[in-house]
């Protein structure tokens, strides 16, 4: 293997922040409207858990080289998946002169509770490469990446900072009336945190927001 050093950008004066979800049914939301749905991984995901439980109960030496073999292609379609979004995340970050705000999802997999049915899904699902591929293409292209606490960001109100809770995939504001889809809304929060210790772009971003950002039309 040979390493190749790439030189890094220098940083870039942020105008703007982008805030990014990550998920399971939605590997990644922004706040710019842009869904990265997980559903094809999760169904090519949920068939390799089918076919290792059936292979680890045989217990052959054959079946021991089947898991081996996909463990190598589950594993590469996994890093292709997160390159594929991390660079399109990072590169609409440098066309737009934008920082990236992420979720700190450090433990993820011993804090939420997830569906029997769900459960390898949830905790093999590369949330840690992802953002640290996010991270690695960002610091080449000189783009700051802002990290904050996800506690309740799918769950306030983006527009007052009012705690609801979310009816599946909806969010719901009873105070506001804001309705957005509860991922989005996620990212939204993300970015206005974000904006609260970034003074540069904080004023822009929480005393204006685009209507054009916050429609269905971008869903």
């Amino acid at each position: 293997m040979v390493a190749v050093e790439v030189p890094e950008q220098p940083s870039i004066e942020p105008e703007n922040i982008i805030g990014v979800d990550m998920g399971i049914v939605n590997i990644a939301v922004d706040s710019t409207g842009k869904y990265y749905p997980g559903d094809k991984n999760n169904d090519v995901r949920e068939h390799n858990a089918d076919l290792r439980s059936r292979l680890q109960s045989s217990g052959t030496k054959s079946a021991k080289r089947h898991l081996k073999k996909l463990s190598g292609k589950e594993g590469r379609f996994v890093r292709n998946t997160n390159h594929v979004i991390s660079k399109e995340i990072v590169q609409k970050a440098k066309g737009t002169s934008s920082s990236i705000a992420i979720e700190d999802l450090s433990g993820i997999r011993m804090r939420t509770t997830v569906r029997k049915g769900h459960r390898y899904i949830h905790n093999s699902w590369a949330f840690y490469q992802l953002r640290s591929f996010i991270e690695y293409k960002a610091k080449i292209e000189g783009i700051p990446v802002i990290v904050i606490d996800p506690h309740n960001t799918s769950r306030e109100c983006y527009t007052i900072d009012k705690k609801n809770r979310p009816e599946r995939s909806l969010f719901r504001c009873i105070s506001s009336g804001f309705e957005e889809e509860v991922d989005f809304v996620a990212s939204l929060n993300i970015r206005n945190r974000a904006a609260v210790n970034q003074p540069i772009v904080a004023g822009a971003i929480l005393d204006h927001i685009d209507p054009s950002v916050v429609s269905s039309d971008l869903l």
